[in-house]
């Protein structure tokens, strides 16, 4: 009889669980692997489609593709290929579109080679360091996800978490960044879950 109490409280929990995954919205492919809608260039890289990635390998200075909505809470999974050498990142709730950096948002960093590690690969620059050793992205293919829940971040770089609970409130609200500053960039896959 125990048993079968069990079975009919888990069965009950999980019908009224039922209801609040069903509202848990939908993600949002923000990169639809045949062009660039949906996005605005800023800068002269040479961000194109090929064979459904979205690739850019030449540019001087910063160069990013600025999503051209808005965004506040949300999980933003992206799924890239950088070389050893690249430079990238992504850029959350930026609050300049023409003159995008780590002071008007959040820059989470793709970038290897840094100088200064502590701000690499896996790092909110300036907000969130990544504990050494700083994990490396150059030269496959790399799962990030980023979370950003009002003034709360986590950011998981192929299933390490990197960043845990970093705290900053600078930056309320705007559109996603893909960053170009050298090298080779390549993401097949970006998508964004408000939460």
């Amino acid at each position: 009889m125990t048993s079968r109490r069990a079975f009919i409280a888990g069965c009950a929990a999980t019908l009224l669980a039922a209801p609040a995954l069903a509202r848990r919205p939908a993600a949002r492919r923000l990169f639809n692997g045949r062009s660039l809608d949906g996005w605005m260039p800023v800068g002269d890289a040479n961000w194109r489609v090929e064979r459904g990635l979205l690739i850019a390998d030449r540019g001087t200075g910063m160069s990013f593709l600025v999503s051209r909505d808005g965004f506040r809470n949300f999980e933003l999974r992206a799924e890239f290929w950088v070389s050893a050498d690249a430079n990238s990142g992504l850029f959350l709730r930026c609050r300049d579109r023409a003159a995008i950096t780590p002071d008007n948002s959040y820059e989470v960093n793709i970038f290897d080679a840094r100088p200064d590690p502590t701000y690499g690969t896996g790092a909110i620059v300036n907000v969130a360091p990544v504990a050494p050793p700083m994990p490396r992205a150059g030269g496959r293919w790399n799962a990030m996800t980023v979370r950003a829940q009002g003034d709360r971040f986590d950011v998981v770089l192929n299933g390490r978490t990197t960043v845990d609970g970093a705290r900053d409130a600078r930056h309320a609200e705007g559109p996603i960044a893909l960053q170009y500053g050298s090298g080779m960039v390549r993401f097949r896959r970006v998508d964004l879950r408000p939460l």
